[in-house]
């Protein structure tokens, strides 16, 4: 198991779960890479891969993951411009254990929606009935 440390989390420059983990550890980031993966594509082939990510965000997180080294792109002298994007080296890298978190979050989906549908239909009910729901009645609250 990895040893985290206080000072290693205190310290915003040097952490690496602020540095690292931070940018790929968002949602679009980590789905353009999964839509990069074993492949080049051109941007608009990512974008439809993904669906809901407006070209802004996706312009954006291909832009933050090349600048981290995890994604490499060519601009090919066409009109307009063609660019292709694919995984560099260290994003293919990456995703070794990033799938790992994918695999479990498919395996956990289900458990996770049921979960928060608890949650919600507790927080949406009447008082008296999230006392109920917890396993209170209003009696032995107050000690009648």
């Amino acid at each position: 198991m990895l040893k985290v440390t206080d000072s290693m989390l205190a310290n915003a420059k040097s952490c690496p779960i602020r540095n690292v983990l931070d940018e790929v550890g968002n949602k679009w980031s980590l789905l353009v890479m999964l839509s990069l993966q074993g492949r080049r594509r051109r941007f608009m082939d990512v974008k439809r891969s993904i669906g809901d990510i407006t070209q802004r965000v996706l312009a954006q997180a291909l832009r933050k993951l090349e600048r981290d080294g995890y994604v490499a792109r060519q601009v090919y002298p066409t009109s307009p411009p063609t660019v292709e994007y694919w995984l560099t080296p260290m994003g293919k890298s990456l995703l070794e254990p990033m799938g790992k978190l994918v695999m479990w979050a498919n395996q956990s989906f289900e458990e996770v929606m049921k979960s928060r549908q608890r949650f919600d239909a507790v927080k949406a009910a009447t008082p008296a009935a999230r006392e109920k729901q917890a396993g209170f009645q209003r009696s032995e609250r107050i000690g009648i």
